[in-house]
C-alpha cells in the first residue's frame, strides 16, 4: 500500500506526457465550411501544439488513392495550418496528414471531405 500512491502517481505523469507529446487536430474548416466545386480553397486547421511543417507532410487523397501533396504554411496563431486545395470537381477527398508536434512526436491523421454541387 505504501508504494501504490507513488506508483499511481508516476504512471499518472507518463500517460499525460505520451498524450500531450502529439500535435492533435482540434478544429478544421472543413467543419464549417465546404469545398467549392472547380474553384482553388484553404481549410484552416488547429492543433493542441505548435507544429513543424518543415518535417510534416500533408497530401490530398483522390479516388483511387492517388496522393498529391499540398501546400501547407503557418497561420497566424500558434498551432495554425492552413492549407492550400487545388480546384477540385465533385467527390469524395481526404487530407492525410503527417504532422511533427514541436517537441518531435509523430502524428498522422486522415480527415475526409466531400465536394458536392450547390443544391
Amino acid at each position: 500500500m505504501r508504494y501504490l500512491k507513488p506508483t499511481l502517481l508516476a504512471l499518472a505523469l507518463a500517460i499525460s506526457n505520451t498524450a500531450f507529446g502529439h500535435a492533435v487536430v482540434t478544429h478544421n474548416s472543413l467543419k464549417l465550411k465546404p469545398v467549392p466545386v472547380n474553384q482553388a480553397s484553404q481549410v484552416e486547421l488547429s492543433f493542441n501544439s505548435k507544429v513543424e511543417l518543415d518535417l510534416s507532410e500533408v497530401f490530398l487523397v483522390s479516388a483511387g488513392d492517388k496522393m498529391t501533396t499540398i501546400t501547407a504554411t503557418p497561420g497566424s496563431k500558434p498551432g495554425q495550418v492552413l492549407l492550400e486545395l487545388p480546384a477540385l470537381a465533385p467527390g469524395e477527398y481526404a487530407i492525410k496528414l503527417k504532422i511533427f508536434a514541436a517537441d518531435g512526436h509523430l502524428s498522422e491523421d486522415l480527415l475526409r471531405f466531400f465536394v458536392k454541387e450547390p443544391k
